[in-house]
């Protein structure tokens, strides 16, 4: 069987202006994602992963190179692409049902069958007794759990998302690993997962494309080979341990030739 490649990015590079100095943030960054895949980009702070995510998002303005989504090159944001960022930004003054229904409002207008799956969503990542629930009144891990649906909810092609959990405790964040992991395997979306934590990115990953050092390029690519669905546990594993190992050195790599 062959498998499409949904994401295509091709010698793209990333310079910012200032004034008369010019930062480059991202230097020839060549990958793909296949339709379906989960896929990590791992590297240190403020080496260009997320100016990279928000280039694919069509969020960030490409200096040169191109991005295919699709088979269509990436000018701006689209509708079957959904991004999480890492604060989990939602409305007020409004319920998790219609935060959730937020994007429906924006597009087409929410319907019944839109707050049915809504529902279904929130029930999906342990929140079906909290729809009515303002942002105020739950803790960071379940506002994130509640922008995870938000993203869902137009049924996106696409599912970026931005270290969505790095402002949780370690414990919260174990956990939202778990959940993510568990809604990924039954909704199956192609996802690109910004993250600097080696041990998340190796859970939850198909496979780990890492960036060294700025100005960014992308260093080495890791297959993940553990079957789904994965167990928690695994991560007591010698073979999952070797895998870190092998990243962390190749982080370490980076650093030093920088």
């Amino acid at each position: 069987m062959v498998t499409r490649e949904l994401i295509q990015a091709v010698n793209v590079r990333k310079v910012y202006s200032r004034g008369t100095a010019a930062v480059e943030a991202v230097s020839l960054a060549n990958f793909s994602v296949a339709d379906g895949e989960f896929v990590s980009l791992l590297g240190p702070s403020g080496c260009g992963k997320s100016t990279l995510l928000m280039m694919v998002a069509g969020l960030e303005s490409i200096t040169s190179g191109r991005i295919l989504v699709g088979g269509k090159r990436v000018d701006g944001p689209r509708r079957d692409v959904s991004v999480v960022f890492r604060d989990p930004v939602l409305l007020p003054w409004k319920s998790l049902l219609d935060n959730t229904l937020f994007p429906l409002h924006i597009q087409r207008g929410s319907s019944r069958q839109g707050r049915d799956a809504a529902t279904a969503l929130l029930a999906s990542v342990g929140l079906g007794g909290f729809a009515d629930k303002r942002p105020d009144q739950l803790s960071g891990g379940m506002k994130q759990r509640a922008v995870l649906c938000r993203a869902l909810i137009n049924d996106p092609t696409l599912l970026l998302m931005d270290e969505p959990f790095s402002a949780l405790d370690a414990v919260t964040r174990d956990q939202m690993n778990i959940v993510l992991m568990d809604l990924w395997q039954r909704i199956r979306k192609t996802a690109l997962f910004v993250t600097h934590s080696i041990r998340e990115a190796v859970f939850l990953s198909d496979r780990v494309i890492m960036m060294g050092t700025r100005p960014s390029r992308i260093v080495w690519e890791q297959e993940i080979p553990f079957a789904r669905p994965r167990a928690f546990d695994i991560e007591d594993t010698s073979e999952f341990n070797a895998i870190c190992r092998v990243l962390r050195n190749k982080i370490d790599q980076a650093y030093a030739t920088a």
